[in-house]
């Protein structure tokens, strides 16, 4: 059995970011960019079906610039057995991807495909979704428990109202939540051995995929910046202020 692990290249969670000057967008210059946490969970998810006997094959997977080998790098030290960039500087957008990783399935005939529900840099969480209907694939979404045997995939998710429970044929897309596992530590070791792993480089072009923006973004803003709060003494107060200032109850 084969899985497929799709990765992206994102700011990473711990820094602070901030617009352009001129609006267009969030400026990445001289900023630290990681592997997305949820894809990563995705990864060892995979690893750890690997290990548990059950996979075959982890194959690693990223659409966008030159520097996201680096990323690729990362899922071949935590366990992943060879990576495939789909090289490209255009702007990528959810569709666009799912379109291009659906050529690399046609490529690959993974029996799972996993990655993250959502990338934190666009919080889209539309990618996973958009594969599943263009390979014709069923989905299992913001999976926390993941249980693979005879040709099905268990997967308990979570939503709104608790935890729900479903099984999909394979093969199948699996979007991983945050609490699916905890990724493991990156060694050295693994990191150096991550250099000598195979990996591919292909092209937009090269897929005959048409991975052209839909939208347009017309403005990016920071959020407006929090009023101070302020103590009040007693409960008859607060009630007070939140009727005649918030207005919040009559």
């Amino acid at each position: 059995m084969k899985v497929l692990v799709c990765v992206k290249r994102v700011v990473d969670y711990n820094v602070k970011v901030r617009v352009k000057p001129d609006q267009g967008g969030v400026d990445v210059a001289n900023v630290k960019m990681s592997m997305n946490p949820f894809d990563e969970i995705a990864v060892e998810e995979a690893v750890r079906l690997k290990e548990a006997g059950i996979v075959a094959e982890v194959v690693a997977v990223s659409c966008g610039p030159a520097q996201c080998q680096e990323t690729l790098r990362t899922a071949l030290a935590i366990g992943a057995d060879r990576a495939i960039l789909v090289q490209t500087d255009a702007e990528l957008q959810p569709l666009g991807v799912a379109k291009l990783l659906a050529a690399v399935v046609g490529r690959e005939q993974p029996q799972i495909t996993m990655l993250g529900k959502q990338a934190i840099d666009d919080d889209a969480n539309q990618t996973g979704q958009m594969l599943a209907a263009l390979c014709g694939m069923p989905q299992a979404t913001f999976a926390s428990k993941l249980t693979v045997a005879d040709g099905w995939a268990e997967v308990v998710r979570e939503v709104d109202g608790g935890l729900e429970t479903i099984a999909v044929r394979l093969p199948a897309v699996v979007t991983s939540d945050l609490r699916l596992n905890e990724p493991r530590y990156v060694t050295l070791p693994n990191i150096m051995k991550a250099k000598k792993k195979p990996l591919e480089t292909l092209t937009v072009e090269s897929l005959g995929v048409d991975a052209t923006p839909r939208c347009q973004t017309v403005q990016v803003a920071e959020p407006p910046a929090r009023k101070a709060g302020t103590i009040v003494p007693d409960v008859a107060t607060l009630v007070a202020k939140l009727r005649e200032e918030a207005k919040v109850i009559s």
